[in-house]
């Protein structure tokens, strides 16, 4: 490998060491601290930058080889740790860094205005900070260990950002925090199985295939915590309850963003390099896949809480990244990982419109918005954008990863193997839960921005600062989508897995012309036959004007389905947490715990039984 130019340990040293000493400062000092950190975030992005153009540095480096870092080992200590510090710089490893420090700049610069006195987190910028220096740690770990120490502690400051100002915030916070500590414990399961099959600890060095018990276990154990991180069923519960509960800024950056790429670029680390994943696993993560996305979209249709529908939709969008990489063909895992990509900027755009309509009204229910297009236009258009994109429409980037997605499916069923003939079923359901994103945003945009506004309700524009994040995102969507093939693919994505040969003919800037070039026709002709023919009047319903008063209610939309006995017996169980994973476990947990307390009931004879039952059980433990 050729020498390292780039400090790397800047990009994660940098934000961890000042992260650290910003909770020292003194939170009055609130926006000291904001500046500090969006110039620290911005020096990492710029370090970033070159990482990223070092093209030719692809291999394994030691921690401790780094050029600040080596400093410290004057005695030479440190290498007694080189087993467990070893980072792998390659192609994939870059891109995540980059995208992470990206995205880390733009929520820091919304938050400046966005964090006031009324929705203050303490300590925020400098969990902000460690969150994006120990995330970009995770990405460049090899060896598992460090990867693990990082992954657990972004569990940490993951709950630290979200404010805990009611029993409804506290109990989302501590769900979150117990469902990702408890897949982080079947990870280590994972990672000591591995071990214990390969002797070693370092990715790059393990490939092994699921050929038998003991390493299907060690594969599913390590994509419990993938999923878990991602947000896919049956562990994505925790996301709907965290976007509602949490301030956007923090759920634009971490179920939106941060948790998306780095639970996305370990299963890549998962399925294509760790393991050789059988027929059945490859069928069993295709199934799950799809049960995501349905699941997930059908949960978004019903929902009136539009920071819930997002995180709903934070959900559903996962499934189309599992399928891709699920599939194995190097068409489809660049399919899922440039839906991540593109998942990441639409997501956060819309978390960020959700923390500009809730700074500006107060209001998280739909039937309290309405008709804010025209009061907050800019905001409006940037929704509009990130509708139109996560709803896999043309010519927006999600329709160019979702298309993707759709060829590796078909590619897929050519080959042999159950999996492989249900390629039709995958396809199905993939573009069924496409069509159903569209409605549940045409449900968000009309209640938000559409319709008449609510008698009373006075909201403006959000300040520059909070709606520039918002446009560079809603203008990448657009320049992702249009440059798709020509440029974002064969710049990002072929360097990672090569070069990529796609089924049929597809050429994003040519359906982007022909879409410009329709809207075109369709204004011109519309105009030749209605120019000068225009008339105004009145609402006319039942012989009465109601021009005032008449108006819709987005929470009625879709309530057919919400009713119909099969989808009305599913939602009812849906909201007594019947599917729910972590109430599921608490309640087996309880239930066994006051098994237990009955059998102690303060009678000494009782007592001594068990203290026996268990000496003899703990023996015959330790004889097998």
């Amino acid at each position: 490998m050729k020498p390292v130019t780039c400090p790397i340990d800047i990009i994660f040293l940098l934000p961890l060491i000042t992260g650290i000493l910003l909770f020292a400062v003194p939170e009055r000092f609130r926006l000291v601290k904001g500046i500090t950190a969006i110039v620290i975030s911005a020096v990492v992005l710029f370090f970033a930058v070159q990482l990223y153009k070092m093209q030719t540095v692809t291999g394994q480096i030691n921690l401790f080889e780094l050029s600040f870092l080596n400093r410290l080992d004057t005695t030479g200590w440190l290498s007694a740790f080189t087993p467990f510090t070893m980072l792998n710089i390659d192609n994939i490893a870059r891109l995540i860094v980059l995208l992470i420090c990206f995205f880390s700049l733009l929520i820091l610069v919304y938050s400046i205005l966005y964090i006031t006195k009324e929705r203050v987190l303490k300590n925020y910028y400098p969990f902000v900070l460690l969150t994006l220096g120990v995330s970009a740690l995770t990405v460049l770990a090899d060896s598992l260990l460090l990867f693990i120490f990082c992954w657990g502690f972004l569990g940490l400051t993951l709950y630290k950002l979200i404010k805990g100002y009611d029993e409804e915030s506290s109990a989302a916070a501590k769900k979150t925090f117990i469902l990702i500590g408890a897949s982080d414990g079947i990870m280590i399961l994972g990672i000591a199985i591995l071990w214990k099959i390969t002797g070693h600890y370092n990715m790059s060095e393990i490939h092994v295939g699921t050929t038998d018990a003991i390493r299907i276990t060690a594969f599913l154990a390590l994509l419990v915590g993938s999923f878990t991180k991602a947000g896919a069923f049956p562990f994505h519960t925790w996301i709907p309850d965290y976007t509602k509960s949490a301030p956007a800024s923090s759920s634009a950056y971490l179920p939106a963003s941060l948790d998306k790429l780095l639970g996305i670029y370990f299963m890549f680390r998962i399925c294509s390099e760790i393991f050789v994943v059988n027929q059945g696993l490859r069928l069993t993560i295709l199934i799950l896949g799809v049960l995501t996305i349905i699941i997930a979209v059908m949960m978004a249709l019903v929902q009136h809480n539009y920071k819930r529908l997002l995180g709903y939709h934070a959900v559903s969008q996962v499934g189309y990244m599992i399928i891709g990489l699920g599939l194995g063909t190097i068409l489809g895992i660049v399919g899922g990982l440039f839906h991540m990509f593109n998942h990441a900027m639409y997501k956060a755009g819309l978390f960020l419109v959700a923390g500009n309509v809730e700074k500006q009204t107060g209001k998280e229910e739909l039937d309290e918005l309405g008709g804010l297009s025209r009061a907050m236009p800019i905001t409006f258009m940037a929704a509009l954008i990130f509708a139109l994109s996560i709803s896999g429409v043309p010519p927006f980037n999600g329709f160019a990863s979702k298309w993707m997605i759709y060829q590796g499916i078909i590619d897929f069923g050519k080959q042999p193997g159950l999996a492989n003939n249900l390629w039709i079923l995958w396809l199905a359901l993939a573009v069924v839960g496409s069509a159903l994103t569209l409605a549940s945003f045409i449900k968000f945009i009309s209640g938000i921005f559409l319709g008449r506004k609510k008698t009373g309700m006075e909201a403006k524009e959000v300040n520059p600062v909070m709606w520039l994040p918002m446009i560079l995102l809603a203008i990448v969507c657009l320049i992702a989508g249009i440059f798709a093939s020509h440029l974002v693919i064969p710049q990002l994505f072929e360097p990672v897995l090569g070069t990529i040969n796609y089924t049929g003919i597809w050429d994003s800037s040519a359906i982007a012309l022909l879409i410009l070039l329709s809207i075109i026709l369709g204004v011109l002709v519309y105009m030749i036959g209605n120019l000068n023919k225009f008339r105004k009047d009145d609402s006319f319903i039942g012989g009465e004007t109601n021009r005032d008063q008449t108006g819709y209610e987005v929470t009625d939309f879709y309530k057919t389905i919400g009713e119909a006995p099969v989808f009305k017996y599913l939602y009812d169980k849906a909201e007594k947490k019947w599917f729910d994973i972590y109430d599921l476990s608490k309640s087996v947990v309880l239930k066994v715990s006051h098994l237990f307390s009955a059998a102690h009931n303060g009678i000494l004879s009782n007592l001594a039984f068990w203290v026996l039952a268990g000496l003899i059980f703990m023996f015959i433990f330790l004889l097998l």
